[in-house]
C-alpha cells in the first residue's frame, strides 16, 4: 500500500492561475487523492507590493470549482517571524551572508564573465568585505541583501517526471534569500514550509529544476530531509510562448466565467503532454487513474485553446441528465429530462441550453436578424401538407418519421427540401437538434399552432 502523500500547491496571489498553473495543482490533488494524502494551498504571500486578497479568493474559488478541497490553507505572510528566526541562525552559522552589490554592479559583473567565455556565477566578493568596506557601503546608504552559501559538488534526485537528475552546484549562483529591504524571496520561505509541514513530494514546473539542487542544498544546511521531486512539463501556446497570470485568455477564473465545465479544463490541463490522448474524462477519479507523473513527456506541452471548446463539448455531449438536473432547476426553475437529453447534442457550453429552452417555450421568429423572413415561397407547400397531415396523439419514435413519410407522398419534397422547412417552422433554426426527438419535446398543440404561424408568413390559406 502507497504511504499517504503530503502534496502542496503554492501560488503567489498577484493574479489569476491559468491553465497551467491548474496542471500544476490537479498532479499534486492526484497524488493526495490516490494515497489518501493531504493537499495543501499555500499562499506564497511574501511579495507585499504585488499581493491581493482578492486574488487569494479567486485562486481558491477556482480550485474548488476544480474539485480540488485542500486539507489546510497557509499564508506565508502569517510566519515571517519563522523565517526570521531561520535566517538569522544560517546568519550565525556563516552560511547567509551580506553582499553590497547594485543590481548595476551585477550586471556588468556577469557581462565580463560571459565576456570571458565563463558562467555568469556570483563571485562571492562579499565574503573579502572588511568591517571596514562594509561600514563604507552602509555609510553610503547601501543595505546588503544576503545569499545563501552554497556549498560544493552536485545534488541529484530521481525526478518522479523526467528520471535521475542532476545539479551542479558550482555552475550556480549562491542564490540570493533575503532582498536588501528584508523580505524574502521564494527559496528560504518555501524550504521551511515544506519541513514544517511535513510535504514528502513537491510536484511543479521544470523551470523549478535547477532551483531543486539549490533547495536540497538549504534543506540539508536546516538538518531536513528534502522530498521527493517531480517536474513536469509546462504548457505553452502554439507558438511556443508560456502561459502569463497577467492577462490571460485562458486564466481558470476568465474560463469559468466563460462557462467552460470543470472536467473540460481538467482534462486538457492533466493529459496535454502526456502518454495519453488527450480526450473527456468526466469524473477526477478516471482522470486521476490516467495521469501517474510517469506518463508526463518530457517534450514540451504545446496545445490548441480549440482543443478545449473540443473537450467541453464532447462532455455536454455525453451528460447524463442526473448530472445536469440540479443545473437547470437553478437555471432554469425547471429540471425536465427529455429537453437536457434532447438538446445536449448540440450544446458548446451549458449556456447554450437557455437558446433552446426558449425555442422550446415561446414560438420562434420567421424573421432574420435583418427582418427578412426565413421561409421561402417554394416551402409553402410542405407547410400546407405538414399541418394537413400532422398526426393524432399519441406520439413515439417512429411519428416523425411517419409525418415526413406522408408529406412526401403528397409532395414530392425530399431531403433537404423537406426536411430544412419543417425546422425553420418549428425552431426559427436551420440547425438543431434531431428533429424526431425535438417534436416530441414540442407537443402537437406547440406543432398546430407553430404551423399555423408559418402559414401566415407564408401566405397560405
Amino acid at each position: 500500500m502507497e504511504m499517504p502523500e503530503i502534496v502542496r500547491f503554492a501560488p503567489s496571489p498577484t493574479g489569476e492561475i491559468h491553465i497551467g498553473n491548474a496542471r500544476t495543482a490537479l498532479y499534486n490533488w492526484f497524488l493526495a487523492l490516490q494515497t489518501g494524502g493531504r493537499f495543501i494551498l499555500r499562499f506564497d504571500d511574501t511579495d507585499v507590493e504585488r499581493s491581493r486578497e482578492a486574488y487569494a479568493e479567486a485562486i481558491a474559488a477556482d480550485l474548488d470549482w476544480l474539485g480540488i478541497v485542500p486539507a489546510r490553507v497557509e499564508r506565508q505572510s502569517a510566519r515571517l517571524a519563522r523565517y526570521d528566526a531561520i535566517a538569522e541562525d544560517l546568519r550565525t552559522r556563516g552560511l547567509l551572508y551580506a553582499c553590497y552589490e547594485t543590481p548595476d554592479e551585477l550586471e556588468r559583473k556577469r557581462a565580463r564573465q560571459r565576456a570571458r567565455g565563463l558562467p555568469p556565477v556570483y563571485d562571492r566578493a562579499a565574503l573579502a568585505l572588511t568591517e571596514a568596506e562594509r561600514a563604507a557601503f552602509e555609510a553610503e546608504g547601501r543595505r546588503p541583501h544576503w545569499r545563501f552559501k552554497l556549498p560544493e559538488g552536485a545534488r541529484s534526485w530521481d525526478d518522479r517526471c523526467r528520471g535521475p537528475q542532476i545539479v551542479n552546484l558550482g555552475t550556480v549562483s549562491d542564490p540570493v534569500l533575503v532582498r536588501a529591504d528584508g523580505s524574502y524571496l521564494y527559496t528560504l520561505p518555501s524550504v521551511v514550509d515544506d519541513l514544517d509541514f511535513g510535504v514528502t513530494t513537491v510536484v511543479r514546473g521544470e523551470d523549478h529544476i535547477t532551483n531543486t539542487g539549490v533547495q536540497i542544498a538549504l534543506f540539508e544546511a536546516l538538518g531536513g530531509e528534502a522530498p521527493a521531486f517531480g517536474h513536469h512539463n509546462l504548457l505553452t501556446r502554439q507558438d511556443g510562448e508560456p502561459l502569463s497570470k497577467r492577462d490571460n485568455p485562458l486564466s481558470v477564473t476568465r474560463l469559468r466565467a466563460e462557462g467552460y465545465e470543470p472536467m473540460a479544463v481538467a482534462s486538457l490541463a492533466v493529459l496535454v503532454g502526456t502518454s495519453h490522448p488527450v480526450e473527456p474524462v468526466a469524473d477526477m477519479a478516471n482522470l486521476a487513474g490516467k495521469a501517474p507523473l510517469s506518463a508526463v513527456s518530457k517534450g514540451p506541452a504545446m496545445f490548441d485553446p480549440a482543443d478545449l471548446k473540443r473537450l467541453n463539448a464532447a462532455l455536454l455531449h455525453d451528460m447524463p441528465y442526473e448530472a445536469a438536473a440540479d443545473w437547470l432547476d437553478a437555471r432554469f426553475g425547471l429540471a425536465d429530462r427529455m429537453f437536457w437529453e434532447t438538446v445536449r447534442g448540440n450544446l458548446a457550453l451549458r449556456g447554450d441550453a437557455a437558446e433552446w429552452f426558449d425555442i422550446w417555450q415561446n414560438a420562434p421568429r420567421l424573421t432574420d436578424a435583418s427582418g427578412a423572413p426565413i421561409l421561402a415561397r417554394e416551402d409553402a407547400a410542405v407547410i400546407a401538407a405538414a399541418d394537413a397531415l400532422l398526426p393524432p396523439d399519441p406520439w413515439g419514435e417512429e411519428t416523425f418519421k411517419a409525418w415526413t413519410g406522408a408529406i412526401r407522398a403528397e409532395t414530392g419534397a425530399k431531403g433537404k427540401a423537406l426536411f430544412m422547412p419543417l425546422r425553420k417552422a418549428l425552431t426559427g433554426r436551420e440547425q438543431g437538434p434531431e428533429m424526431a426527438a425535438f417534436i416530441l419535446l414540442l407537443g402537437r398543440e406547440r406543432i398546430i399552432h407553430r404551423l399555423a404561424s408559418a402559414k401566415v408568413a407564408l401566405g397560405v390559406g
